[in-house]
């Protein structure tokens, strides 16, 4: 009797196993993972695909602003991601109303091909526009700033003109002017007229891994930014005082908060001492380490591009408000 209970065991074993390997397996999802996205008309993003505790999940960066989580993500079909991201707006001091854009997202080969779509501003229609999708590239090893090796240094701004420097867009006004030796961004505004669009300035030259040493004053509640190869915007704002944020002076715009708040008061000189080397950024803050050596997953708002391994140029941000920069020094790493 035991000797067929042992029997009758090891045969449900022998067939279980074998209908367990019979059992369709689940495909993996093809969109997980970083992608950079290259948007129709210009402009930057990346999604972030994950799975969060048996569920899918996405951070998401659309052209401006920060890196968010979506709304909603589900696979439509194994070809098909749809992504959801929402805005409130409000209209009136009683009402306000969700925006939701939505990104169709099919996989193409290695590569993403998509639409985001969103209601018109007034009310009527949709605006679509299409993007394509890279797999992000991997992430180097952290690398060692000990063994660094640095090229001859490279005085951006000769405290004259504005030689070397042009803006992104042409067609937007430029509130760079040199006043007193210093590269002063003023958009002022007419008191009656039509509202004027001031652009970012960059350099015409374009580099790769660097040491980028600067001086910056930021007046009473403006805002500015430099962007690393034009992918990366440093936080410039008057922050002075507030609590650590990935949005205060010196954090890499939305994704990496400072280690410690080392800014001074408003209208104050202050000194930004930036390594970016092997996608990893160092920023030195008024002589403070604030961001030591962390590894950049991808672009940020205003990013030029997607590309994180191309070269690029240095870029301010001018569509903001009042800033200055002086003793601006680029040292190139070998």
């Amino acid at each position: 009797m035991k000797r067929t209970i042992t029997s009758m065991i090891l045969v449900f074993i022998v067939l279980n196993g074998f209908s367990n390997c019979m059992a369709p397996q689940k495909s993996p999802n093809p969109f997980l993972g970083m992608w950079g996205l290259d948007i129709e008309g210009g402009g930057a993003g990346w999604l972030y695909v994950h799975e969060d505790q048996g569920f899918l999940d996405a951070e998401l960066l659309w052209i401006g602003g920060s890196v968010i989580p979506v709304s909603n993500i589900y696979l439509l079909d194994e070809n098909t991601l749809v992504v959801t991201r929402t805005n409130q707006v409000k209209r009136s001091p009683d009402r306000s109303h969700t925006i939701t854009y939505t990104l169709e997202v099919k996989k193409v080969g290695d590569a993403l091909e998509g639409t985001m779509s969103s209601p018109n501003r007034d009310g009527t229609g949709v605006s679509i526009k299409n993007f394509n999708g890279k797999r992000m590239p991997p992430m180097p090893s952290t690398p060692d700033l000990s063994k660094l090796k640095y090229e001859k240094p490279i005085k951006l701004f000769n405290g004259k003109d504005l030689s070397g420097w042009k803006l992104i867009d042409p067609k937007k006004a430029n509130g760079f002017k040199v006043v007193d030796g210093t590269l002063m961004n003023d958009p002022v505004q007419p008191e009656n007229g039509e509202h004027i669009s001031y652009g970012n300035i960059r350099t015409l030259q374009e580099f790769e891994d660097f040491n980028l040493k600067l001086e910056v004053n930021v007046p009473q509640g403006n805002n500015s930014g430099v962007y690393l190869r034009g992918l990366y915007e440093i936080q410039v704002v008057d922050s002075y005082g507030k609590e650590l944020d990935s949005h205060n002076m010196g954090a890499l715009y939305s994704r990496i908060t400072p280690s410690m708040a080392a800014e001074k008061p408003a209208g104050e000189w202050q000194n930004f001492d930036i390594t970016l080397v092997d996608r990893h950024v160092t920023v030195i803050f008024n002589g403070k380490k604030i961001i030591d050596n962390q590894p950049v997953l991808g672009p940020t708002g205003g990013a030029m591009s997607a590309d994180v391994l191309s070269p690029g140029p240095i870029y301010l941000q001018g569509d903001h408000g009042n800033v200055a920069y002086r003793n601006i020094i680029l040292t190139p790493i070998k």
